[in-house]
């Protein structure tokens, strides 16, 4: 019987231990990028609902439109500030747009901050009864 040497034995050579280690370092910041971006993005989507939510409330809370009156408004409500700026469109640019003698278009135009900083902004028309001459 012949005697082997230890070149002849089976296993790995340091080269391809650090090979294969290096493959596994690889794929796993790979999977880290990946989870930090779904992260980032879960974040992103909590807070857009948070602030779409938080408008919707205070839209629903403006006053009766007949009670609806220029300005500006703001508060807090849940942590998010707001500011609401009511005020007359001008109606005379628009030539092919109907006249109507019974109501005044005003613009409402919210803008909502959430305490960590992302912001949204929303512009709606509400029609007002004008006032009686």
């Amino acid at each position: 019987m012949s005697r082997r040497s230890c070149s002849d034995v089976a296993g790995f050579t340091l080269i391809e231990a650090l090979v294969a280690l290096a493959i596994v370092a690889a794929v796993l910041s790979s999977i880290g990028a990946v989870i930090a971006t779904s992260v980032k993005g879960t974040r992103s989507i909590d807070q857009r609902l948070a602030l779409t939510g938080a408008a919707e409330t205070l839209l629903a809370e403006l006053p009766a439109r007949n009670l609806l009156k220029p300005g500006r408004l703001s508060g807090q409500l849940a942590g998010h500030r707001w500011r609401i700026d009511v005020s007359p469109m001008d109606t005379a640019l628009a030539d092919d747009a109907p006249q109507n003698p019974r109501f005044t278009p005003l613009a409402v135009t919210m803008r909502l901050q959430a305490p960590d900083g992302p912001a949204i902004q929303l512009t709606t028309v509400r029609l007002v009864p004008k006032a009686a001459e």
